[in-house]
């Protein structure tokens, strides 16, 4: 999309665009610029930073792959059944204790 500045005018970023690139209103977006190209990289909080982290993950997205998978077949199983398998697959942390 090409469009024709005019003096004193601000430049909006068109609602397809945004759509395409994710961004929604109430959304934080950083600028920087680089020779003459213009950056707008959305902030992600604490959790969104999380959620990105462990989707990059190979054994999570191969857990969400086979989820999926299951759930397109029909497939479904007790929660009582998944927590076990997961807890079985994650590793155990130590409970911090509270100091008084």
């Amino acid at each position: 999309m090409t469009v024709t500045l005019k003096p004193k005018t601000e430049i909006m970023v068109p609602k397809s665009i945004r759509r395409r690139a994710g961004i929604k209103p109430g959304d934080r977006v950083e600028f920087s610029v680089t020779g003459r190209v213009i950056n707008i990289t959305p902030k992600l909080s604490p959790d969104e930073l999380q959620d990105d982290r462990e989707i990059q993950d190979p054994k999570i997205r191969g857990a969400i792959r086979q989820g999926y998978e299951e759930f397109l077949s029909g497939k479904t199983r007790p929660i009582g059944e998944f927590l076990a398998d997961r807890a079985a697959r994650s590793p155990k942390q130590p409970r911090r204790r509270s100091g008084a």
